[in-house]
């Protein structure tokens, strides 16, 4: 979702995304493949509970290249086994 924060965060040369409302079942590669057809996606992670080892419903995808930023920035959503994503520029 393209918004005034996003492009802030790409004029700093920031490439890093928040992916919140997550499936719970959607593991850090399949995260990584969902985002890897904006661009090449330098790393992936999705957070886990310590206690519990369940995902605690958000994660980071990290593209090698602005134009992946700014390809996945610009779709107007996102939706992974059928939840509509939270997709924002990662605070630095």
């Amino acid at each position: 979702m393209s918004s005034p924060g996003a492009a802030t965060a790409f004029a700093r040369g920031v490439q890093k995304l928040f992916i919140g409302n997550l499936p719970w079942t959607v593991s850090t590669k399949e995260l990584q493949g969902y985002f890897s057809k904006f661009g090449h996606v330098q790393s992936s992670n999705v957070i886990y509970d310590k206690t519990t080892g369940l995902s605690r419903g958000y994660g980071f995808i990290v593209f090698s290249t602005r134009d992946g930023y700014a390809n996945a920035t610009n779709k107007p959503y996102h939706t992974l086994e059928g939840r509509l994503l939270d997709v924002q520029p990662a605070a630095s």
